[in-house]
């Protein structure tokens, strides 16, 4: 593992008499605390990463903000989307100031959460203001009907696991063949997470090999990857965290796996070169 190398996706959650969750949520993990992910991080080698608030606390990012403060300045989060909408502009601010720099659209349509499009808009326009990026978490069926609203964003756009490509089709596939022409617009990164589960031959997911190098040699300076931990909806006990990452030496050489690692994150979430 190179020097500063960054996780740039985990989840953190807490007790849920600290930190109350939505009615009817699927995959809380109050087991799952920031001092478990930075336990996860000394094990595998990483010294930065960025938090990615989910839906289980809806708009109340305590336990974010928390976890930030434990976490210290190599670290930074993602917000969701409703923040934009449901909170008022100084808690948006805290946020910031904090180490907030993004916010995350879930468009997983099993969980019917896509907002409308007026209040995508409005989040899409606020994050403009704010400086802020946009991340999108495609659905794992109609990827590119889920990318549709963000084509024409001008604010910089995190595409998130792979963009849920069809390893079948490879670079044939329409969603790899429209990221690569998105990638080549300058404002667009791709999160390199999630290989096993767009895997149709399994462990150890050779078949996803292709379609990484396809991204990487498209646009191997807004590459970067994450863990995903700890790795919520899943039926069967997901894969161990080391062999998620050994993954990537066999789709990234030594000088590929610095950019992804180490020199796109600090470009991106705006950490020490």
């Amino acid at each position: 593992m190179p020097a500063n190398a960054c996780d740039t996706h985990f989840h953190v959650f807490g007790d849920r008499e600290t930190y109350p969750v939505l009615p009817g949520i699927e995959h809380d993990m109050p087991e799952a605390t920031i001092e478990a992910a930075l336990a996860m991080h000394a094990k595998l080698g990483f010294s930065r990463g960025v938090i990615v608030a989910t839906t289980v606390n809806g708009s109340d990012h305590a336990v974010v903000l928390d976890a930030l403060r434990k976490a210290g300045p190599n670290y930074r989060a993602c917000a969701l989307n409703t923040v934009l909408l449901e909170k008022s502009d100084a808690y948006v601010q805290k946020l910031h100031d904090a180490g907030v720099r993004g916010a995350r659209f879930n468009l997983l349509k099993m969980l019917n959460r896509a907002p409308s499009p007026r209040d995508l808009r409005r989040s899409i326009d606020r994050i403009r203001e704010l400086g802020w990026y946009c991340k999108v978490q495609p659905d794992y069926y109609e990827p590119m009907e889920s990318l549709e609203p963000f084509l024409n964003v001008r604010s910089p756009v995190i595409i998130d696991h792979l963009a849920r490509a069809d390893v079948i089709k490879g670079a044939n596939d329409p969603t790899v063949i429209k990221v690569v022409e998105l990638l080549g617009r300058g404002n667009f990164w791709l999160l390199m997470s999630n290989g096993y589960k767009i895997s149709k031959r399994g462990f150890p997911w050779d078949d996803v090999v292709p379609v990484a190098r396809t991204f990487i040699e498209a646009a191997p300076d807004r590459m970067l990857w994450a863990i995903d931990w700890p790795h919520t909806f899943h039926e069967q006990v997901p894969p161990d965290d080391t062999d998620l990452f050994e993954l990537l030496p066999r789709i990234a050489d030594e000088a590929e796996r610095q950019k992804i690692l180490v020199d796109n994150p600090a470009a991106m979430f705006g950490f020490a070169a």
